[in-house]
């Protein structure tokens, strides 16, 4: 009689198998009847349900994608760090292939920083393109956050390696641009090339008020990457603003 593998085994035969290896997987193990192998089981059949979702979630979020899909490059716009009172908004741009399959992409705020780390690294390898751009907070004290939103947006397109046939906007239409823009209301939750943008540009300025948490340590930068929590405002009626505080954001506090 065939030696069963024991149920440690078989765990550790799921834990590295694929999601599309699930079905192989019950086939081989679905008449055993002890109670662990069955938990198992169950555990994979859930997790490739979560899958199918997943990839159903993934395809809505191609609608305007395939909407535009004549055009040959279809850039996702999006812009982070409006609300803060202190350091730059960024904004991203991100030209996605026609055959993107990255799964997870969503709306950045929606993401672990983890999950927003690990997405923006596949994003950076498989897209066609992709671009940053940064506008101080003396800019935005001088042009105020919407204008400063604008320019950091025709920043990052201006640096792309490609130029778009068209642009998907998270709700807005930026001045200035020779280039057919749809905005989309919500868009970084309805289009996954806005949503690729999204993540690039709150990874990118996540990081940039890490470091500058190291240089004013005062205020806790890392931890509330310059929004007004309690802990900040209580720091900045302390210590006074620093260079990269936003002065007409905070004028109330000091």
């Amino acid at each position: 009689m065939e030696k069963k593998n024991s149920i440690k085994e078989i765990k550790e035969q799921y834990k590295e198998m694929s999601v599309l290896e699930t079905e192989q997987f019950v086939e081989m193990y679905g008449d055993d009847s002890r109670s662990g192998v069955q938990k198992i089981i169950v555990t994979a059949l859930r997790q490739k349900e979560l899958y199918e979702k997943e990839i159903e979630r993934t395809e809505k979020m191609k609608e305007y994608e395939r909407k535009y899909g004549a055009c040959s490059y279809i850039c996702g716009i999006d812009e982070v760090g409006r609300g803060p009172f202190a350091g730059p908004v960024v904004a991203g741009a991100v030209i996605l292939p026609k055959d993107c399959n990255i799964l997870y992409i969503n709306d950045s705020k929606k993401l672990t920083a983890s999950k927003r780390e690990e997405l923006c690294k596949q994003i950076l390898k498989e897209a066609i393109a992709v671009e940053v751009g940064v506008v101080s907070p003396e800019v935005i004290d001088e042009i105020n956050i919407l204008q400063a939103t604008y320019e950091a947006m025709r920043k990052a397109i201006s640096k792309l390696s490609v130029t778009p046939d068209i642009l998907l906007n998270d709700a807005v239409n930026i001045p200035g641009i020779n280039i057919k823009q749809i905005p989309i209301i919500k868009g970084d939750a309805k289009s996954i090339s806005i949503a690729a943008a999204s993540i690039v540009a709150k990874v990118t300025r996540d990081k940039m008020m890490e470091e500058y948490g190291k240089i004013y340590p005062e205020y806790n930068f890392a931890g509330n990457k310059g929004y007004g929590s309690a802990e900040h405002i209580e720091a900045l009626k302390k210590y006074g603003p620093c260079p990269i505080h936003r002065r007409s954001f905070i004028k109330n506090y000091i």
